[in-house]
This record gives structure tokens, C-alpha cells and sequence, in this order.
């Protein structure tokens, strides 16, 4: 039987149409080793021909075996000059390798994340920390703040030949290679420079390659930068512990003081922790408290061998100065939170610092906050919060309290933004939800004041005083210069006061005092609405919290945040001189000055218009609260905001010792809508309500 096999069909050789240009060129690109070939073919071409005349020495240095003249083991062993020439061959190779390596090697022109990134500090205003952010504790000193004694602490202990020295040391190189390659342990042995290269250049790896790559960029570096740029540059990336990057972060975290306030014997301390700060945080253990104090006295040593410090000053320093048990980190917190957040972005706007700038931190930020008046205010609403849930659970849930204290001048002192920032980031002091209501009429009053009314089409222009009379009587029809004025359904519209009280002919000033709402719709009509507008923006609300242009804009549709509604009055008080509210005095990064766009007043109304209004002001406190009137000279009005018949929010607003408060209570379920919900007498009622009492206290009157 005959067994077929099937034929096996020939492989078509490629056509060269099928073969890409990527495969020709790889496939005509050298092999490494075959550039390598190349490469010495050509270096050999060049430099063989001068060679050539050495050639009859070399072969006098070639050894002959057995070497002729000689006996036993002799015969096998090279001759002195066959010695002499193979160590000085030698020398000329390494020294040209390490001329190469060196001409070859850049220094790296990206940093190490770690060594370029530092956290901001926010202060208060008072000087004192208030805040930090950021993933990394560094914050980089001038060598110039950094005291001569913790500089000459840290090179007695690291590197005392810093000044000195090439920027490496061979016998230290040598015997960290000789424990890296020869005992497979690693050690030191580096220069300042070394190790300001590994901090910010290179990874931690203690590897052959690494600490040559280190000593050539060392070299390198010690040829472009002054010794003193690089001693601070070490100074302020190098690891402390506790989580600190550089001296400064170091000496706040383990002394909670700035690096400027240490003295030799604080800074021998910090510069022991630079031999590992694992090993020798003395709060770690005993054994490390004892490692701790055996360095700290052998660098003060150092320090008096070396002729930086006197035996004098030694003498001074017999007691380990402890540092303090944990870390002293200025976290944000509950309220906190909500500073920083308004002075970051104040900051970047002001200083015109990108994002991305402002992320890598360094920047130091003094606020304007008082601390002991957002103590105050914190703990006034605080009160009101737990009082409201003691009361009523179910309705104090979706309770919310907006607070702010505004200077004259602009400085904003105190919010109260929330219950904790990392519960809830909808900050209430900022935020233009809930209507002005009532707390509004002021900035109509002022509008009429400052521009006058028409009574008439064509007619010359009005002035209004503040004994002004106006028909008080509720339920007026609000009229325009053509008649009485129609919604859009065709509704007449008509003027209402919160109580259903009809005052007959009051004039305005006293209509303020006593929050008579029906004078006010008409005269906001009268003066235009335009002007009733442009006038409350003048003096600090912002145009896009503006209600619409209707009868009702003098009713206070209009939705400042506290902040604003603080800053409005504030203008008044100022003398008709308003200042953008602003939460940064001074920026420096890296203690350098940075520009910052500090606001400056403008004239918002006259300052007569000013006066009348704080003097309507003035009464309606005193009307309100005759008894703190007695002892305190103080302007301010409530606010309630009637929406279908529902109150829906609750402001009062007032000034003291040139200090403007505002504080407004709403309710809002933020689960479901952003729309605000009846109070349901959660702001409490009569002149001692919520909003008044948190505002008293705030301002020191209860």
C-alpha cells in the first residue's frame, strides 16, 4: 500500500512591496555591540597611525614565558618595569574614564518632587500659625535667616571640610563602595554636596552606579554653584523625621519654634537626626534618647575642635535640650477649613499666583483673621445650633448659620462657614442663597439720599431728606410716574409691612428705625431702580446676587452672602467709603515679599448720605435694645425675608467699634433642593431672637 504525503505548499518569498519602511530601517540599523565595533574601528583608524612609532616599546613591555634567564616560579612572575608599566596603564585609563565620565555627565535638570514641593502656612493675624497644606512639610529658608551656629552644627556633624572640599571625598567613596560591594552593607561616607545631590536629584538607592553617578554630579556642581548655595540648599531638603523636610519645618516640629530662634545647643539636637532621624528622635524610645544625647554632645565637641563655637559657650549647653513630645502640625480644622479656603483664594487672585504655582507650595499667607473674635463667633452660633437641636431635632437638621465680622476697612475677621468643612465645604458665611429681606431697606434709603426722586415725568430732580414723609400705612399700591405699577398677571401690586401695620405719613429715617417696609417700595420707585442697584454695589454686594429690577428689589430679593451683607453696612459705617472685603494682609514665599493687590476704598455715597444712614441705624438699635443702647454705641437692623407668606430667613446685621457682623439663620435641606424652607420659628421671635443673639455675642455684648 502506498502511502501519499500531501505536498506542503512553498513559502512565497516577500514581495519588497509588502516589507514596510519601519521594517527596512530597523533591519539596516546597527546592533548596539556592532555600533560599539564600529565606533573603535573608526577611534583605532584615527589614533593607530600615531601609534605605530611606540610599538617596538610596547612589545619590550610584552612578558615572555617562562622568562628566559630565570628559574623556578621567577620564570612566570613579570619583570619590575612590566609591573610599573601595567600601574601606570593603569592610571591612565581610570584618570581617562573619569575625565570622560565627568565631560559626559549633566546635571539633571528636573528636581526630585519631594525636593521642590513644600506646604503652605496660613497665620493668623496676630503672626501666630493658624493653618498648613500640602503633602510635604518643607518650607525653604534664606541661608542668611538661618543662624551661623546651626549652620557650623550641621557641617560639625556631616561635613566640617565642607568649605573646602571638591564637593567629594575619595576615602569616604572608598568606603562606602568597600561596604556596598565587599560586605553587602551600605554606609555614608558622603559629602554635603553628595548628599544635596541624592536629595535632589537622585533616588535613595545605594547602589554602585548611584554613588558614582552622585560624585560626578557633585563635581560638577561644586564648579557651578557657590558653596553657600549649596549648604542651603541641603539645609532646606533634607529628612528630619516626624515627617519634616529642611531646618525650618524641623525646628517647628520638634522645638515649635522658627529656625531663626534655635540656639547651638537646639541645633546640635536637629543635626543628629540627620544620621537617621529613626534612630535618634529621642521621643522614640530609650534607646534612642541615649543615642540622642551621646551625638548631641559629640557635635557641640566638634564645634569647639573646630573653632565654631567657644568652651565658653559649651559650658552653657550641660542640660539635652528635650524637644517637645509630638509634633506641633497647625492642621486645618473644623472652622479653620473654611479660612483657609477663603485666603486661598483670595491669595492666588490678589497675588495673581496660578494654581499650579500655588501647589507647589512655600507661600507663608497672613490673614486678617482674629483668632479670639472667630473663637467667639464659632462658639456664639455653636450655642445656637445645639440649642435648636435640644429644642427640635427634626427641624434644626436642615438649620443653617451664616456669620461674618467685616472691619471699616475691609479685613474680614471672623466667619462661621459650617458645622466642619470636611462634613460639608458649602461654606454659609459665602454663600448668596437666602434673600436680604428687610436687612436691604438700608441701601434704598441711602439711594434716595445720595440721588434724589421724580415725582413727576420731566420734572426736576427731588432731594430727599431723612424727615423725607412717606405714606406708611400697609398695603399701599406702589405707583411709577404713569400710574400704579402692574405685574405680569395683571395684578396691581401693593406695598406690605412684615406686621400688617398701617403708620400713616412717617418720614424715612424713622420708617428705617422702625423697619416700616411700605415707604421704601415706593421710594426705591422713585428714584429708580437702576440707581437703587448700582448704589447697594457700590457699597459691597455683588452685582450677580442682585434681585431682579422689580418693586421687590427694595424688598430685599436680592441674595448677599453674610460676608457681603457685613461689608454693605460696613460702608456705612466707613463714612460712604467702601473696601472690598479681603482675607490676606501680606504674602511671602520663602520669606520673600510677594505683590499682593491690596484693595483701596472708593466712594460708594456721600459721606452725609453715610451719616444719615448710620444715624437711622443707630436709632433702630436703640428702639430694638434700649438696654445695651445705654452702655454701647452701636448701629444695626433685623431682617426677615417673607417669601408666600413664609419666613424663610432671618439677618441681623449691625456695627460696633468700627466691627460690622452680619448673621443670617435659614433652613435648607441640601440633600434635596437649594430651595430655602420656612423657618418654622427655629430663628426664634421678637428683637432677642437667634440671629440678634449670636450677633451680641460675637460682638462682646452679652
Amino acid at each position: 500500500m502506498q502511502i501519499r504525503v500531501p505536498e506542503q505548499p512553498r513559502s512565497q518569498p516577500e514581495s519588497a512591496a509588502s516589507v514596510s519602511r519601519a521594517e527596512r530601517r530597523r533591519s539596516a540599523r546597527l546592533s548596539p555591540w556592532e555600533r560599539v565595533l564600529a565606533a573603535s574601528a573608526a577611534l583605532w583608524a584615527l589614533v593607530g597611525p600615531r601609534l605605530a612609532p611606540l610599538a617596538p616599546y610596547a612589545r619590550r613591555l610584552r612578558p615572555k614565558y617562562p622568562r628566559p634567564g630565570r628559574s623556578g616560579w621567577r620564570r612566570w612572575m613579570p619583570s619590575w618595569r612590566q609591573w610599573l608599566g601595567a600601574w601606570l596603564g593603569g592610571i591612565g585609563l581610570t584618570g581617562m574614564f573619569l575625565v570622560v565620565a565627568y565631560a559626559t555627565t549633566d546635571i539633571p535638570s528636573n528636581l526630585n518632587s519631594y525636593a521642590t514641593q513644600q506646604d503652605n502656612v496660613y497665620f493668623w493675624s496676630d503672626g501666630t500659625p493658624m493653618a498648613r497644606t500640602g503633602w510635604v512639610q518643607r518650607q525653604d529658608m534664606p541661608l542668611k535667616d538661618i543662624p551661623v551656629d546651626v549652620r557650623w552644627a550641621v557641617l560639625a556633624a556631616e561635613n566640617e571640610s565642607f568649605y573646602s572640599d571638591p564637593g567629594i571625598s575619595v576615602k569616604g567613596i572608598t568606603r562606602a563602595l568597600w561596604r556596598t560591594v565587599g560586605q553587602g552593607d551600605t554606609e555614608g561616607g558622603s559629602t554635603i554636596t553628595q548628599q544635596y545631590v541624592k536629595n535632589v536629584y537622585l533616588s535613595q538607592n545605594q547602589t554602585v552606579s548611584r554613588k558614582f553617578t552622585e560624585a560626578m554630579i557633585s563635581l560638577k556642581l561644586d564648579n557651578k554653584m557657590s558653596k553657600d548655595q549649596i549648604l542651603e540648599g541641603y539645609l532646606n531638603t533634607s529628612w528630619f523625621g516626624r515627617g519634616t523636610y529642611g531646618i525650618q519645618r524641623a525646628a517647628q516640629a520638634y522645638y515649635g519654634k522658627d529656625v531663626s530662634k534655635l540656639n547651638a545647643s537646639e541645633a546640635a539636637m536637629l543635626a543628629s537626626l540627620l544620621k537617621g532621624a529613626g534612630l535618634y528622635d529621642p521621643t522614640l524610645g530609650k534607646a534612642n534618647h541615649k543615642r540622642a544625647v551621646e551625638r548631641w554632645s559629640w557635635i557641640l565637641d566638634r564645634m569647639v575642635k573646630i573653632g565654631k563655637l567657644s568652651p565658653a559657650e559649651r559650658a552653657r549647653y550641660t542640660t539635652f535640650p528635650e524637644p517637645i513630645a509630638t509634633n506641633k502640625v497647625y492642621d486645618t480644622g473644623s472652622q479653620s477649613d473654611y479660612l483657609v479656603e477663603l485666603a486661598q483664594q483670595y491669595a492666588k487672585k490678589s497675588a495673581h499666583i496660578s494654581a499650579k504655582d500655588f501647589d507647589l507650595g512655600g507661600y507663608q499667607i497672613y490673614t486678617t483673621f482674629d483668632r479670639k473674635k472667630e473663637a467667639t463667633l464659632t462658639k456664639a452660633v455653636t450655642k445656637a445650633r445645639k440649642a435648636a437641636k435640644d429644642r427640635d431635632p427634626k427641624l434644626a437638621a436642615a438649620a443653617h448659620y451664616g456669620a461674618a465680622s467685616v472691619t471699616t476697612d475691609g479685613r474680614i475677621l471672623a466667619v462661621y462657614g459650617g458645622p466642619d468643612h470636611r462634613k460639608q465645604g458649602y461654606n454659609e458665611s459665602n454663600a448668596a442663597t437666602v434673600p436680604a429681606g428687610t436687612s436691604f431697606l438700608p441701601f434704598v434709603y441711602a439711594a434716595g439720599l445720595q440721588n434724589g426722586i421724580h415725582k413727576e415725568r420731566g420734572a426736576a430732580v427731588t432731594d430727599v431728606l431723612p424727615g423725607t414723609l412717606y405714606d406708611g400705612d400697609d398695603k399701599v399700591p406702589v405707583t411709577t410716574l404713569d400710574g400704579p405699577y402692574w405685574d405680569r398677571s395683571g395684578k396691581k401690586v401693593f406695598a406690605k409691612n412684615d406686621d400688617g401695620k398701617s403708620y400713616g405719613q412717617i418720614s424715612l429715617d424713622r420708617a428705617l428705625a422702625q423697619s416700616v417696609n411700605t415707604p421704601f417700595m415706593q421710594l426705591g420707585m422713585d428714584t429708580g431702580l437702576d440707581k437703587v442697584r448700582s448704589t447697594a454695589i457700590a457699597s459691597g454686594l455683588l452685582s450677580d446676587t442682585i434681585g431682579a429690577q422689580v418693586p421687590a428689589l427694595s424688598m430685599g430679593n436680592s441674595t448677599p452672602s453674610a460676608i457681603r451683607m457685613a461689608s454693605g453696612y460696613a460702608t456705612f459705617a466707613a463714612g460712604g467709603d467702601h473696601t472690598e472685603p479681603y482675607s490676606v494682609a501680606k504674602i511671602t514665599r520663602n520669606g520673600r515679599r510677594v505683590a499682593l493687590d491690596t484693595p483701596r476704598p472708593t466712594r460708594a455715597v456721600r459721606a452725609d448720605v453715610a451719616g444719615d444712614v448710620q444715624q437711622a441705624l443707630t436709632e433702630s438699635f436703640r428702639l430694638a435694645h434700649p438696654t445695651t443702647a445705654l452702655t454701647t454705641r452701636a448701629a444695626g437692623k433685623a431682617g426677615t425675608t417673607d417669601a408666600t407668606g413664609k419666613d424663610i430667613a432671618s439677618w441681623y446685621t449691625g456695627t460696633s467699634s468700627n466691627v460690622t457682623t452680619s448673621v443670617v439663620v435659614y433652613r435648607m435641606d441640601l440633600n434635596k433642593s437649594l430651595e430655602p424652607l420656612p423657618l418654622q420659628g427655629l430663628a426664634g421671635t421678637g428683637t432677642d431672637n437667634v440671629p440678634y443673639t449670636v450677633w451680641a455675642q460675637a460682638m462682646g455684648l452679652e
